[in-house]
């Protein structure tokens, strides 16, 4: 009998060697979206999050437009085609840096770029997508209401024909991008149901003021949508879908990368608090020697990386074409909430240190209350993981 083959030394990174799952054009990918984000914004991340803006966001939407991460995983027009799993894993990274940069990609290629991609005319993909995947278009996403989040089928935006145009009134609220956006993909009532409508934002009547005072995705453009009147052509409508789910087709992949940005931001804490525990002493000895210390990183790992997993497989499926909406709520619930108490065991192990912005943890955390909330609740997501349990429908 041959002797068996020599596992490889164990890797802190890499426990449980996912990266054996990855293709070498996908650590590619991964490698190059980590490095354009060490040199491009973990350097000044911290100073844009603490006076809450990103003032050089044209700039940025141009360099990812260069990596091709910007509608990464949609096909023509610009587009890199790149697989689901390589889309994610270029979210994990830029979550990483910080969820603003990752919402900045997320909102532009899996919502705006991914809506007149699939339910858009041909002429709407050639006038819109290869300037929105350069980077020098920015798009924006228009559904949330100021009264109306996880209930969006009772939107009182409304768009009704006047001879053969559209005029659009409403108002749409937390809008990533708003006031930077070229273009912004606009979902309203109408007479036959629910449609979508692309608006250049430089049409009369639309205005995105910029929302403030913010405490969560500070390194982030968040805005209000107000439409007065905006009068639109006939061919602005999206031809390709009526109703709710147009929308919600967009949600659905922009929550898959969210699965996987989670894990950015948790990978990001779980490795600071690591090298801390190794460094900072008491009693005489690193506190990474001791046994509660231990206990919190071990945990912390093992949730990392379970959910880096979880994402892998969503990934495959989504490849595969065989992932289902229900299954992203699967890893939008458990990734985030598991993010947020990586962030949170983190910092106590920073302690006080662990508040200040020469480290990363207290500002993931904040961001991930936002992610948490956005693209889908909590309680949404446990509601379409009941309903498909039980085949009991319990929203409202």
């Amino acid at each position: 009998m041959s002797a068996s083959p020599k596992p490889p030394p164990f890797d802190p990174a890499d426990p449980l060697g996912i990266d054996d799952l990855l293709e070498p054009e996908d650590l590619a990918i991964r490698d190059t979206v980590r490095a354009w984000t060490r040199d491009r914004v973990l350097p000044h991340i911290a100073e844009w999050y603490e006076s809450g803006e990103l003032p050089v966001v044209r700039e940025l939407a141009r360099e990812l437009g260069a990596l091709g991460a910007l509608g990464m995983s949609l096909e023509g027009y610009g587009c890199a085609g790149a697989s689901a799993v390589q889309y994610g894993l270029a979210c994990l990274e830029l979550e990483a840096a910080d969820s603003g940069i990752r919402s900045l990609v997320s909102v532009q290629g899996s919502l705006a770029m991914y809506a007149i991609h699939r339910y858009g005319s041909e002429e709407q993909r050639r006038e819109w997508l290869p300037g929105m995947a350069a980077g020098e278009l920015i798009g924006c996403f228009g559904l949330t209401e100021p009264d109306h989040g996880s209930d969006p089928g009772s939107m009182r935006t409304y768009a009704r024909r006047d001879g053969d145009d559209w005029v659009l009134n409403g108002r749409k609220m937390w809008i990533t991008n708003g006031s930077v956006a070229q273009v912004a993909v606009v979902w309203a009532q109408t007479d036959g149901g629910v449609r979508g409508f692309v608006v250049p934002t430089g049409a009369p009547g639309f205005s995105a003021p910029e929302i403030k005072h913010k405490w969560s995705l500070r390194a982030s453009v968040t805005s209000e949508l107000v439409l007065d009147d905006v009068r639109l052509p006939a061919d602005a409508v999206l031809p390709g879908v009526t109703g709710l789910r147009g929308p919600l087709g967009c949600l659905s992949h922009a929550r898959y990368g969210i699965v996987w940005g989670s894990m950015g931001a948790a990978r990001s804490s779980f490795e600071t608090a690591l090298a801390y525990a190794g460094s900072r002493e008491q009693f005489g000895r690193p506190i990474g020697g001791f046994q509660l210390t231990q206990a919190k990183l071990a945990d912390m790992a093992v949730e990392l990386h379970k959910g880096i997993l979880l994402a892998h497989h969503l990934g495959r499926r989504m490849d595969a074409g065989t992932l289902r909406a229900e299954q992203i709520s699967f890893g939008k619930l458990n990734n985030v909430r598991e993010a947020i108490e990586i962030c949170r065991t983190a910092r106590t192990i920073l302690g006080a240190n662990g508040i200040s912005l020469e480290y990363p943890v207290m500002r993931h955390a904040t961001n991930l209350e936002s992610v948490l909330t956005y693209e889908g609740t909590v309680e949404m997501h446990q509601l379409v993981l009941g309903k498909a349990l039980t085949g009991l429908d319990a929203f409202r």
